[in-house]
Order: structure tokens, then sequence, then C-alpha cells
């Protein structure tokens, strides 16, 4: 099997924060958040806070009528997400066939819960009617958005949709990375995708006491690593990655936003919710990923961590942050980006690698906000209240921990030439 250099060319992604990457950003650096209150107490949901999307039509602007009403909405958004992604790494409305085979270009759009929202909502319309929309089945396959995002672009290569619940968005970008990695793809599309609103759904979650307890106080919804952390914030949104082999981008002038060079998965096979005690999971990606990277934990910048502002998640990743990194563990500028955005369960993982790549591209660390009476116990560096300007992040490392156990860590670099690595590694 053949070792090629895995690069990032592009990325999109949508959500309460913004209708693009740049406005995203923009957002996270201004200390805005994507969540507010929306009172559900007609569904019997106690959660108050929320980061669902505006409706908005002018989003799916461009695409296939035909495709859309077979769309439920997570898959909408992935064909958003992939569209800045795409027009990014080949240029605006540029098709990428145009440049490289169909059949070299690969996609993986996972998602936690897929269209179970659109499930619902027909259910209950053929119920009332005894008939609803002849798309129903499609709606229900959570491989719709990879499925659409293929036929969109005829993007004829592999394909495959994780269900991974939070730790979706980074399996499924770590698996992109190793299948280009082994020379199997020259391109790939990957991330993922959520968007789930309806009040079953909502409820299922709350009644697991997973979401926030805050009723009146944003400050308090969203708080990761905080002593008055209750829950996590569910969210919606996509994003997606454009990654190639370094050659190809090379070959065709191809703009260079980072690296990925390290990927790891494991399981806690303990309980379907609740993290390991033993953190051994979670140790191990951490520090498989970085083996892969070819590197140790003094070489991390940055790490974007899964941060739920649940008390459960919160501590068992801060002790498997020192088991895992030892010393260095302290010293490496960490933060919950969370706190911005809520949390976008199969997308998370993926939007969160895009903010590791902004924070190589900009030198700036984003702030873990509301962090203001920190947990005793949660005692490392996550950059509470103020971004940290003017670093230099080389090396950055997601983490992302889902329902079911799965535990997953990719390490993103800034792109450096075969030469430059040489010469770095040997200073």
């Amino acid at each position: 099997m053949s070792s090629k250099r895995v690069v990032v060319t592009g990325y999109g992604a949508v959500c309460a924060l913004g209708e693009n990457v740049p406005a995203i950003w923009d957002s996270i650096m201004e200390y805005r958040v994507g969540y507010s209150r929306i009172d559900m107490s007609e569904a019997n949901v106690q959660a108050k806070f929320f980061g669902f999307m505006a409706p908005d039509r002018k989003r799916y602007a461009n695409f296939s009528k035909t495709l859309l009403k077979m769309a439920p909405t997570f898959a909408k958004n992935a064909l958003v997400a992939s569209r800045e992604a795409l027009d990014m790494a080949f240029g605006t409305g540029v098709a990428p066939t145009a440049t490289v085979s169909p059949f070299d270009i690969g996609v993986i759009i996972g998602t936690g819960w897929g269209g179970t929202d659109s499930i619902i909502r027909n259910r209950d319309e053929f119920r009332e009617l005894g008939i609803t929309t002849s798309f129903a089945t499609l709606m229900s396959m959570h491989s719709i958005g990879t499925g659409l995002t293929s036929l969109n672009w005829n993007l004829r290569g592999y394909q495959n949709t994780p269900i991974a619940a939070c730790a979706t968005g980074t399996m499924a970008i770590g698996d992109a990375y190793e299948i280009i990695h082994s020379g199997r793809q020259k391109v790939m599309l990957a991330g993922g995708s959520e968007s789930l609103v309806e009040g079953f759904n909502v409820w299922s979650i709350d009644v697991t006491q997973a979401l926030s307890k805050a009723q009146d106080d944003p400050t308090l919804a969203c708080c990761p690593f905080d002593n008055s952390r209750s829950g996590f914030v569910l969210s919606e949104g996509a994003a997606v990655l454009c990654l190639e082999e370094l050659e190809h981008a090379l070959a065709r002038n191809a703009t260079i936003l980072g690296e990925v060079t390290g990927y790891a998965n494991c399981s806690d096979a303990y309980d379907m919710t609740a993290p390991a005690d033993d953190m051994q999971a979670r140790v191990q990606v951490i520090q498989r990923s970085l083996a892969n990277a070819g590197r140790d934990a003094d070489a991390i910048d940055y790490i974007n961590l899964h941060g739920t502002s649940t008390r459960q998640n919160d501590l068992n990743e801060t002790n498997s942050l020192k088991m895992a990194l030892g010393d260095a563990a302290r010293r490496i500028p960490m933060s919950s980006t969370k706190s911005y955005s809520g949390h976008l369960i199969g997308a998370a993982g993926s939007l969160e690698a895009i903010v590791c790549l902004k924070a190589i591209e900009s030198g700036t660390v984003p702030a873990t906000i509301h962090l203001v009476n920190p947990d005793p116990e949660c005692d490392l560096d996550y950059t509470p209240s103020l971004h940290a300007t003017g670093r230099n992040v080389d090396v950055a490392m997601n983490l992302s921990f889902g329902f079911g156990g799965t535990n997953c860590a990719l390490v993103l670099e800034k792109y450096h030439s075969a030469a430059q690595r040489q010469r770095s590694e040997e200073a």
C-alpha cells in the first residue's frame, strides 16, 4: 500500500453562527453565539436553548428542485456545505469533474440521526391523509446526504455514510484521509450534517438529561469546563472538507489550506451514553493519532476539545488528556468552540476540524466563552473568555466523542513542502 500525503484544499459549513465559513469564523472571533432561547414545552421538552437555523430558501438556491424535493433538511445542508468546499477547492461554479475523473472523487457525508425529522412528519401526514410524499423512503435513508452530494456533482468514486452520533464528522474526515493516504482515491469530500428539530426527536434526547438545564441565562446554557455546566445545547448544521492527495493538488496548482497527518478511532465498549471510567479509548486515540502523524505531545500547538458542557464528559476528557499527554497537557492551549455553536452532533467534528484549520491560518486560538467559574477538577488551559492571538499554530488536534462509545482524534498541520519538513525535523 502506498502512503500518500493528504491535504485540505477546500471547506464549507453552515449553521446558526453563519451561512458559510467566513461568517462562522467572524461570529466566533466576535464572541457571538449561535443559539437562543426556544420554548418547546408543548413537546414536553425541558431544555430551553437551541442552535437551530432560521429557514432561508436562498440557502438552497441553484440546486435542482428535483433533488431538493427528496432531500431531508440535513441532506440539503450537506449540499450547501459541499458547494462551498468545492468552490474553494476548484473555483466558484467550476465542476470538479472538469479537471478530475469522476471516479477519482469520493464522498463521505456522515450523520447521527439523518432524516428522522422527515420520517416523523411523513408518518404523521400519512396517518392523517393516507398518503404522503413519494420520496418518503429516500428521506428515511441516512445515506441520502452522501447520495445526493455524489449525484449533484457526478462524483462517482468511493462512497460511504458513517453514523456515529457526536463523533461522526471527525470519523468521516478520518476515513477519507485513510482512503487517500492508501492511494485509493485522489479527492474526497468528507464531513457531517445534522438537523434534529422535531418535537419528539428533541424530547428523546432531552429525556436522557443530556441537554442544558439552563432556563433563562444564555451564558449558562453552554459553559464547558465551568462549575455551572449542566448539559449541551442541541444545534443544527453541516460542515464538509475537500481532502486531496498532495501531488494531485500541486499538479493543478490548488491552494493548500492544511494537511491531515494523523487519525485514530477507538471504542469505549462500556456504556451507550457515559464515557468509560478507565478512559483508555480516549487515551489511545490521542496517542495513536499522534503516532500516526509522527508527532509527540510537545509538538501540539492547539487542541479543539469535544467540550460538551456536560458534567461527565468535560471531567473525563480533562483526565484523559492528562493521562495521554503527561506534563505537556498543562502547557497546550485548548478550547471548546461548542460554547459558540452548541453541539452539531454529526457535524460537530467536521466543523471543529475547520476551526482547527482557521486557527492554523490565523495564529489565533479561539477562546472557550462562558468559562468564568472553573470546575477545580477541570484544570487545563481552556483559553477562557478571550482569544489568544499572535500564536504559532503549526499542529492542531481535534477530538470528538460520541454516544455508543465512539472516540476519534485528528491531527491537522500547517502545510510544509517535503524539503521544509526535512529541515524542520533536522532542526
